[in-house]
């Protein structure tokens, strides 16, 4: 945890607002494998970082509430009867919409000032949204005492996107993010909601990111359509989620939709089951299958699934023609963010600055590596 960004925060939260704040630390996430499988109640296997939000909150007798992006430096002043989404509200909407969310389940929110500040680079597919979402609804939890559970709040958040946000993002972020265990990954059931930790072995190898630099926006109709699809999919087979789609069952009706859709519908139902064979892998200690599931699950991400992008092919192509880097894909909803990749250890700085200085040449500007470590989730701090 960035002790330096918290005291920052604390300051400027002091200095704004003359009140002792609450602080709350809510992680992003990263997400081994099983990607686009969460609104499919498939399986997913993420875990929480050390980067994330950190959040100040207090209670006010101010008839106003003020919420400050302290990285955007924008402010925002709010009557908490008189909310609604704002259309290009950036921020302002996750706060909006958790805050609405509460109010639905009949929490009776009062004045509050929060400030917020992050280090997780955006864009970068590691989740700052939810991250977001979970660290507002953790401190209103905290400061009125509403009771929630772990699940509820995760849950919340996840309705705030759907709703104020326009994302229908699956539970996956949201929950890892809530759920983090230190040094863990999370197999998690994206239908019941219940969870194996992970602690995994990766022997001679590190997992190192590397962030493309390339911005993207979920809430175009990409994200949405594609969810759209799996939906409209799981219907045509009578079926309520992709999860319970074979293969088999997939292939007898192929002819009832066209190539592209039969390609994405194909990713999803390979993909629960990668998930399934990496959790069989780290079981048995291979990496190397481990590794070959990562590069599989790429190829439908890029190829089937059709969310990937140049920067990110480019570098999971560099990464396959080395001999140091045994498993590597797109990790996040897609045209752009990172790359997770299993590196030798004795290789990371070698192999960082080779491909740094390709993917410069190749594209005019820097790609940059991302130093993480598994953390605890949503907590105060």
């Amino acid at each position: 945890m960035d002790t330096a960004l918290i005291s920052k925060l604390k300051n400027s939260f002091q200095v704004e607002f003359q009140l002792e704040p609450l602080l709350i630390f809510s992680p992003g996430r990263i997400n081994l494998i099983g990607e686009h499988v969460d609104y499919n109640d498939g399986f997913v296997f993420p875990a929480a970082v050390n980067k994330g939000i950190v959040l100040a909150i207090q209670k006010t007798d101010d008839l106003l509430c003020t919420a400050i992006a302290s990285d955007f430096e924008e402010s925002f002043q709010f009557n908490l009867n008189e909310l609604e989404a704002i259309h290009g509200g950036g921020w302002r909407n996750y706060l909006i919409g958790v805050i609405k969310e509460l109010q639905k389940l009949g929490k009776d929110v009062q004045p509050f000032h929060v400030l917020f500040g992050g280090n997780v680079p955006a864009g970068a597919g590691m989740s700052s949204s939810a991250a977001l979402e979970n660290a507002i609804v953790f401190g209103l939890n905290e400061l009125f005492q509403f009771e929630l559970t772990k699940k509820e709040m995760a849950l919340i958040s996840q309705q705030a996107e759907h709703n104020y946000v326009g994302v229908k993002c699956g539970i996956m972020d949201q929950f890892a993010s809530m759920f983090g265990e230190a040094d863990k990954f999370l197999l998690l059931d994206c239908r019941s909601l219940t969870y194996e930790p992970y602690k995994i072995d990766l022997n001679d190898y590190d997992l190192v990111l590397i962030n493309t630099n390339v911005q993207h926006n979920l809430s175009d109709s990409t994200y949405n359509k594609r969810r759209a699809l799996c939906e409209r999919a799981a219907l045509h087979f009578g079926e309520k989620a992709l999860r319970d789609v074979s293969k088999e069952h997939l292939y007898q009706k192929q002819h009832d939709f066209t190539k592209e859709e039969f390609d994405m519908i194909l990713y999803i139902v390979e993909e629960i089951e990668r998930t399934k064979s990496a959790a069989k892998a780290i079981n048995e200690n291979n990496i190397e299958r481990l590794g070959q599931l990562l590069y599989e699950s790429h190829h439908g991400l890029s190829k089937q699934y059709q969310v990937s992008c140049d920067e990110l092919d480019f570098l999971i192509d560099f990464a396959k023609a080395s001999n140091v880097v045994i498993g590597a894909r797109m990790m996040g909803g897609g045209f752009g963010g990172c790359t997770l990749n299993l590196i030798k250890k004795t290789a990371v700085s070698s192999f960082i600055e080779s491909v740094s200085n390709a993917y410069q040449e190749q594209f005019g500007y820097n790609c940059t590596p991302i130093n993480i470590k598994l953390s605890k989730g949503t907590h105060t701090i």
